[in-house]
């Protein structure tokens, strides 16, 4: 039976930000002189990947009515990202986040979301984008952190779900948009009934699949929060909730791949990945995300998608920046045939 013919590739929904990462890398924070100013957010770096590598991708998130939402708005329409269902919230403040840079495992992460737009997403704004019209339905974790966007993101879910709309969910645990680390993993285990990919690291993970939240240890850096857990175990329950794949992604060992048949059984698929000198790891993942769901919607099976996911997340760790440093098809294409290939 062939799919039914949809008008765009990609609809993400959630978060965008004005990201401040630090010019003076290796500096701790308190040394730092000047920022370089990029567009962030975890489904709006998916949207820019997935329109660099030729995907027409839509985003769906808020922006305050204020410069920081024009900053964004203009960078997202110059990268031809489909904008015309991006929401401006008067009343509310467009994101922002600060990072430092201290490779290879120090990034010192501070976000600014208090009263912020992309939390007043609406169920109202998700009727009016056209979510049936796509072949995926992504969004992020953070979402789910407040309402209003709380019940939008699982109204949008729901009737991408009901249309045979593939929905993917990255998990984007950020510990610190939470009052209670139990809250998160309850709101994230509340949508999985309507979820047919997720990607996350092994701490998300657990935390997704977590009930005790003295096993979350929360350090200086949000990316070096630790959760404690059989990541295994973690998978099988969350896969039994609804998924068809779970995505781990393990950093420069790659991604496993986990699937559920029928039947219940899993099967795991390993996808190396491309060690390469780290400058920088914010973006990596939504970079690997990008090129994951460009190679899945052109059916180039579960490896091969990780793998070009593997190598755009590469190229990005090499980079300053996140949505800015997306590579484009024939950047990842040639990084790959310098780095032994996809296959």
């Amino acid at each position: 039976m062939s799919k039914p013919e949809r008008k765009y590739d990609t609809i993400h929904m959630g978060r965008s930000s004005i990201d401040l990462y630090s010019n003076d890398i290796g500096a701790a924070f308190v040394d730092i002189k000047s920022f370089a100013a990029y567009v962030g957010g975890s489904p709006t770096n998916i949207s820019v990947g997935a329109r660099r590598l030729g995907l027409d991708s839509v985003l769906l998130t808020g922006l305050g009515e204020d410069p920081v939402g024009d900053f964004i708005l203009n960078y997202l329409e110059q990268e031809s990202v489909v904008t015309q269902f991006i929401k401006r919230k008067p009343g509310y403040r467009t994101s922002a986040v600060a990072l430092g840079i201290e490779p290879p495992d120090r990034f010192p992460l501070v976000f600014y979301r208090d009263h912020c737009a992309d939390f007043e997403l609406s169920i109202d704004d998700v009727l009016a984008t056209p979510i049936a019209e796509a072949k995926v339905f992504q969004f992020a974790g953070t979402n789910m952190g407040r309402e209003p966007s709380r019940s939008a993101t699982l109204y949008g879910a729901e009737l991408a779900h009901q249309n045979g709309v593939e929905v993917v969910l990255d998990i984007d645990f950020r510990p610190d948009q939470w009052h209670d680390p139990r809250a998160f993993g309850v709101a994230i285990r509340s949508a999985l009934r309507l979820v047919d990919i997720v990607i996350g690291t092994e701490d998300e993970i657990n935390a997704a699949m977590l009930a005790d939240p003295s096993r979350v240890e929360i350090t200086d850096s949000v990316s070096d929060t630790k959760v404690d857990g059989d990541v295994e175990e973690a998978v099988r329950r969350l896969l039994s909730m609804g998924p068809k794949a779970v995505l781990k992604k393990q950093g420069d060992r790659g991604v496993c791949v986990y699937l559920r048949d029928e039947s219940g059984k899993i099967e795991t698929i390993e996808a190396p990945g491309f060690p390469v000198e780290i400058q920088n790891i914010l973006g990596a993942g939504d970079a690997f995300a990008a090129g994951f769901l460009y190679g899945h919607i052109n059916d180039w099976g579960w490896y091969r998608s990780a793998r070009l996911g593997n190598a755009c997340g590469a190229i990005v760790v090499t980079k300053h920046g996140c949505a800015n440093f997306m590579p484009t098809y024939d950047e990842v294409m040639n990084f790959t045939e310098t780095h032994g290939g996809l296959d």
